[in-house]
């Protein structure tokens, strides 16, 4: 890398969806930061790197090149509508749960043909919406579901593209609300009430039955379930085949972890692994389309959540790092427990403390880390708190009326 790299900055403020585009040289720190535009710039907010997302977007259709495999993108990891128009500017297709991303989504450039609806509570407006644009696939979460799509469409003077979510009743291991594939969890069909369910489907006059879908959770660092959902979807292929039923396209979600605990040293997922696992497992008839809808693993390396240390606070056992960001800027240490690797990216000490990490928000749940391990740390050190890119600005609310943090952006030619 050049000592003096270009550097194109991109402001977004999702109040005012004003952009200001800046030209600048600058020196990365240590950790791949352009330090001159963090230092100046209003925290606390999310920082982009572009050059990550592209190796990530690159190496995706490296892989799957040659093979009858398409991803869509999980709009719900990052709606930045500069990320999404990254993302189908590489061809990728989308993955919705509201009418708000299908529209974001066609404002992106995203086809609609490649547009896949999930979501178990579709409203009667956003079927709608998706029927207008024709889009390529409803995942279908029931029957009543299924039935009202039926109905609004045959109003439309149309045919709705189906592929009905099943329940495959696999545990993916993963922390308990980002689990969605179990018999107990809200989404799909259950497995053994998939055959009527096709059965309705295929006479019903609106309705084009393409597939069937499958997701069974998030965060996802070992193959194991994969394989075992390879091994379920296999089975049921072949009972319908033995029926005379064919499928275009078969779903198998996403859910694919990345490395939250050493983002240095592991930007890129491993693909490799995880699609060789699909083409190893999964025995996909001829002119079978395989889909996958990926978030996290797209975007989570990309971003960081920079913030600055308003005080440090002691009190009898913890020190404190109290920093201008909240819970309200990313929401997962407080709502799932996460672990996010966090650096402090202006200190020059040698020695370290132990500091618990915490935001102003009036809650006690808005800790960042406990007994983390920085750097001596002072008031106005500048803290990165990484592996953001999913589920970070996302998820931001205006809880304690609280502004919502900008992005940044930077790419190095």
């Amino acid at each position: 890398m050049a000592t003096h790299p270009e550097w194109i900055v991109c402001q977004f403020d999702l109040r005012t969806q004003n952009r200001e585009r800046i030209e600048m040289f600058d020196a990365l720190n240590h950790h791949g930061f352009a330090m001159d535009l963090v230092d100046k710039t209003p925290t606390p907010f999310y920082y982009y790197d572009l050059d990550v997302l592209h190796s990530t977007l690159e190496e995706i259709n490296r892989h799957i090149s040659g093979y009858p495999f398409m991803v869509h993108y999980a709009l719900k990891a990052n709606g930045n509508p500069l990320i999404l128009k990254e993302i189908a500017n590489h061809g990728l297709g989308a993955d919705l749960v509201s009418g708000g991303e299908i529209k974001a989504a066609i404002q992106a450039g995203f086809k609609p043909q490649e547009m896949n609806f999930s979501g178990v509570g579709k409203t009667d407006w956003e079927i709608r919406l998706g029927l207008s644009h024709d889009i390529g696939c409803f995942n279908v979460e029931s029957i009543p579901e299924l039935e009202v799509i039926n109905e609004l469409a045959g109003e439309m003077g149309t045919t709705a593209n189906i592929a009905f979510r099943v329940n495959p009743d696999i545990d993916a291991h993963t922390h308990k609300y980002i689990t969605t594939g179990t018999a107990d969890d809200k989404f799909g069909i259950n497995i053994e009430m998939l055959e009527p369910a096709v059965n309705h489907a295929l006479q019903l006059p609106n309705i084009h039955l393409r597939g069937l879908h499958f997701h069974i959770g998030s965060q996802i660092t070992q193959m194991q379930p994969y394989v075992m959902l390879c091994q379920t979807v296999n089975k049921l292929l072949d009972q319908f085949e033995q029926r005379g039923i064919r499928f275009e396209i078969i779903n198998v979600g996403g859910g694919l972890g990345i490395n939250y605990t050493d983002p240095d040293r592991h930007l890129l997922p491993d693909f490799e692994t995880y699609f060789n696992t699909f083409k190893q497992h999964l025995k996909l008839r001829d002119n079978q389309l395989l889909h996958f809808e990926l978030g996290r693993a797209i975007v989570g390396e990309c971003g960081s959540l920079i913030t600055r240390v308003t005080y440090v606070k002691e009190n009898r056992n913890k020190k404190f790092v109290i920093v201008d960001a909240g819970m309200t800027d990313l929401i997962r240490p407080a709502l799932y427990q996460a672990h996010h690797e966090i650096q402090n990216i202006t200190s020059r000490e040698n020695s370290r403390e132990m500091y618990d990490v915490v935001g102003p928000v009036c809650e006690s749940s808005d800790v960042f880390a406990h007994d983390c391990s920085l750097p001596l740390t002072r008031r106005g050190d500048i803290i990165a708190i990484r592996s953001a890119g999913a589920y970070g600005e996302s998820m931001s609310s205006g809880y304690n009326m609280r502004s919502l943090p900008q992005s940044v952006f930077h790419h190095c030619k």
